[in-house]
């Protein structure tokens, strides 16, 4: 994978990251949950943790190529 591919799916999985936390929160506040509990469940949302994973994963590959 080159450095174009690695940013550009860094882009698309932090794209859908941010859109599912906002889908918790507007669900969230629509349900008026108590904000700690809206937070638990973006910190523990497995979906979630795998996409940060996936990030930190591509930010490892991305991080030595970029010095280079």
């Amino acid at each position: 994978m080159d450095q174009q591919d690695l940013k550009l799916s860094k882009e698309i999985i932090s794209s859908y990251k941010k859109r599912l936390e906002k889908e918790i929160f507007e669900r969230s506040m629509k349900l008026r949950m108590p904000q700690n509990k809206f937070e638990e469940i973006i910190n523990n949302n497995n979906e979630l943790i795998n996409l940060k994973k996936a990030l930190e994963q591509l930010e490892s590959e991305f991080e030595p190529h970029s010095k280079v």
